[in-house]
């Protein structure tokens, strides 16, 4: 694969900030001045555009010649996203000793890169950096107890994967240390759509934890972005985070513990099957969802469905004033359905894990 250098920076830079782009040109300018209106001003940008379709390379080419501190290298053919986010990570300055990612739809706060830097630098520890993230009007990310600027790694990840605390968000809203990045190549899984929150839990195997108490980073939602296309259509949370609990259970969790979660898991991904089953979508879902269970080692067991099924019926009889909407808004979804599903009939594991905070079975 050949890239093609537009631009060239002669600065040494501190933080190499990341934008992976495919047919951004919607958000992407406000992305790239949000970039460049950072207080800190010791950055170089890397913008990797994944051979857009659109105005795409018009728009960073543009911000290229204007700003010698941006990079573009540009893929002649279009590959996966979590392929292309590894080739934007290799092309971070020997220089740099931080790696922010930005997706092209989100933003930076302004100060967002001095906030984390001096965290970071303040905290030798420290590996991995997190803070408050806008999503739309929410704040998310409000896990941690104030003021906790230093959580040891391997607590916050098993508190991570009890469900307890939600603190990694999406790349744009952590920054990591870039030799850390630099020990493994490739730095993220690319058989993995959720590679960015596996790679927090290797990361915290060898250092902390850093977090800001203050909103740094916006996560924008809408229906063109991977989130929306992919992860919320198919519900790909749910063999994602089995597959990171099998992964890192046995090095953050006890056994006892780990059993335990993997049990509730697996419990909120049979509801999820169960009300599959009264989709329109329901084939590709059934297809995507039988093949994921049978590459993490627990083949579809029909009995275990027909017991959720059976529950879920229970519920309905029990309560149906409130659970009949919700079968059929199942089987019709409302047009205002595609921004929230997923937070109402499609568990992703952690609901159930984080609800019952006593890991003892």
């Amino acid at each position: 694969m050949r890239y093609i250098l537009l631009e060239v920076t002669t600065t040494r830079p501190l933080v190499t900030v990341l934008t992976p782009v495919y047919n951004g040109e919607a958000y992407l300018a406000q992305c790239i001045e949000s970039v460049r209106a950072q207080t800190y001003d010791h950055w170089e940008y890397v913008i990797v555009n994944n051979a857009s379709r659109d105005r795409t390379g018009e728009i960073v080419g543009r911000y290229a010649a204007l700003d010698r501190r941006i990079r573009v290298f540009t893929n002649e053919q279009l590959v996966p996203v979590v392929q292309n986010h590894n080739i934007a990570l290799r092309h971070i300055s020997p220089a740099s000793q931080w790696c922010k990612f930005v997706s092209a739809d989100d933003l930076l706060l302004s100060e967002c890169l001095e906030r984390m830097v001096a965290h970071g630098e303040a905290h030798p520890s420290v590996g991995l950096i997190s803070a408050y993230q806008l999503h739309g009007a929410q704040v998310g990310l409000a896990g941690l107890p104030y003021p906790s600027p230093v959580v040891p790694g391997r607590a916050v990840a098993r508190e991570s994967l009890l469900g307890l605390v939600r603190v990694f968000g999406n790349p744009t809203s952590h920054m990591i240390r870039a030799d850390l990045v630099r020990s493994r190549d490739p730095f993220y899984d690319e058989s993995n759509i959720h590679a960015d929150e596996a790679a927090c839990y290797e990361v915290l195997r060898t250092s902390d934890l850093g977090f800001v108490h203050q909103v740094l980073t916006y996560n924008r939602s809408h229906p063109g972005s991977i989130t929306f296309t992919v992860a919320r259509r198919l519900n790909t949370y749910l063999p994602a985070h089995i597959k990171m609990l099998t992964t890192y259970g046995p090095i953050y969790l006890t056994p006892v513990e780990f059993d335990h979660v993997l049990k509730l898991r697996m419990d909120a991904y049979y509801t999820f099957l169960a009300r599959v089953l009264l989709t329109s979508a329901r084939r590709e879902n059934w297809e995507y969802h039988r093949n994921a269970l049978r590459e993490l080692g627990f083949p579809l067991s029909r009995g275990r469905l027909a017991r959720s099924l059976l529950r879920q019926l229970g519920q309905v009889l029990a309560s149906p004033g409130t659970e009949l909407p919700k079968v059929f808004r199942l089987i019709r979804p409302r047009r205002d359905d595609e921004s929230g599903w997923r937070y109402w009939w499609a568990p992703t594991g952690f609901e159930a894990a984080g609800s019952d905070r006593d890991v003892t079975p």
